[in-house]
């Protein structure tokens, strides 16, 4: 038999995927929107396959958007925390390395130092102003 005598597969998805929109997208047909009367919105509706209630929900999309724009204060965003606290600990550990080496360095030469006093000591004859015992 051919494959045009077969039956097609009876299986319907159980439910249909949403359209989803970019917001270049919604900005473009919002803007084309606005500009049109009436029957050339109507137009753009069915040429697109969207909804009147679509646009109103874009809408209303952009002026929450610009609203939460315009409410957000202007400068720098505040410094998290967590961040300041991570840099104050960066700079207070720099710092104590830096004093670390530093005295490893004394202590090197205390070292070096007690040892050349040490030989200098054993290895010259007294001059006579150290107390004999």
């Amino acid at each position: 038999m051919s494959s045009s005598s077969e039956a097609p597969a009876p299986e319907v998805p159980t439910k249909t995927k949403s359209r989803t929109y970019s917001a270049a997208y919604k900005a473009r047909i919002l803007q084309e929107y606005e500009l049109l009367n009436k029957a050339g919105k109507g137009a753009l509706l069915r040429r697109e396959g969207l909804y009147t209630s679509l646009i109103a929900a874009w809408r209303s999309q952009r002026d929450a958007g610009a609203r939460e724009a315009l409410a957000r204060p202007v400068g720098r965003p505040p410094a998290d925390p967590r961040e300041r606290e991570t840099a104050r600990l960066r700079r207070e550990s720099k710092r104590l390395h830096a004093e670390l080496a530093k005295a490893r360095a004394v202590i090197e030469v205390q070292g070096k130092l007690s040892a050349l006093l040490g030989r200098l000591a054993t290895g010259s004859p007294s001059s006579g102003s150290e107390p004999t015992p």
